[in-house]
């Protein structure tokens, strides 16, 4: 049996501290939903501008640049160990830019998912672009992608068209990056806000659903299913965010920050406008995951 970094008190929120290539073949559960934002291979140097201020973008030795075929390498094998960890109707969400997104779309086909979207998420607050000699860089890529080509999968049509005032939602969604109060516990360095999460698990899962996220980071993937009544199992191989993990899950325990939190995601508001208690998960068969401790 595993032994879990932390586990919520209600078991909806469970964290192992570890490398998610040794851990994901430890077991056999099968989810409804897998979210990954894996590493872009991005550290090399660069600069970019935070809070005025011109900083080094290196995230650590975990995103170091690598070669093409060492990147291919990489997203095939964790890749092919999620697909392994999908129900039959389930999807996959991979975050990335184009340094890795390619790679990702390529694996992804040659191991048989089916590609549904690629969202566009463009970013409403993008930094500056410090050299001035490129067009400054405001989107990422989200694909959305179901394992089998043959198996239906899950989308909440009517909930992402009420969200988007009555009009089918498009693959171009205009969202902020995180906003100060997602950082109370400190934040990661690719950080992905709660409004983004939120809005994904809307889409394609419903109530009392099980996520994984394979690079867990701080688990904004495991904070937004909470708030939305799902339950998640993260796996984060560095420590310190591991810890932070673990703060903004017990931060939400507090049930008026669960409530603000809630407050502040406008695709949230919107969504309970139309159906009250559509975040209520009703179903208490398998209420904790079978394999840890």
């Amino acid at each position: 049996m595993i032994t879990s970094y932390y586990k919520s008190p209600n078991h909806d929120f469970n964290l192992l501290h570890g490398d998610t290539f040794e851990l994901l073949p430890q077991f056999n559960f099968k989810f409804d939903m897998i979210f990954a934002d894996p590493p872009y291979f991005l550290s090399s140097g660069g600069i970019s501008v935070q809070n005025g201020k011109v900083v080094c973008v290196d995230k650590g030795d975990w995103d170091k640049s690598m070669s093409q075929e060492e990147i291919d390498a990489f997203n095939m094998k964790w890749l092919a160990l999620c697909r392994e960890k999908l129900k039959d109707n389930g999807t996959i969400w991979i975050s990335g830019t184009y340094h890795n997104i390619f790679s990702v779309a390529n694996c992804l086909t040659k191991l048989g998912y089916k590609i549904l979207n690629v969202i566009t998420w463009a970013k409403t607050n993008p930094p500056p672009n410090v050299s001035c000699r490129y067009f400054t860089y405001s989107t990422e890529f989200v694909i959305w992608a179901r394992k089998k080509a043959k198996v239906a999968h899950y989308y909440n049509y009517e909930l992402m068209k009420h969200i988007n005032d009555n009009r089918q939602m498009t693959d171009v969604w205009r969202l902020p990056a995180i906003a100060p109060w997602e950082k109370s516990c400190t934040k990661h360095p690719t950080q992905k806000p709660l409004g983004l999460l939120s809005r994904i698990i809307m889409a394609s899962t419903e109530p009392g659903a099980w996520i994984l996220d394979p690079f867990a980071g701080s688990s904004t993937t495991g904070i937004a299913a909470n708030l939305l009544g799902r339950r998640y199992l993260g796996i984060e191989k560095e420590d310190v965010f591991a810890g932070i993990s673990r703060a903004r899950r017990e931060e939400i325990e507090n049930s008026k920050t669960f409530a603000t939190f809630k407050r502040k995601i406008p695709d949230i508001v919107k969504a309970e406008s139309l159906q009250p208690d559509c975040f209520i998960c009703h179903d208490e068969i398998e209420d904790r995951l079978p394999f840890l401790d």
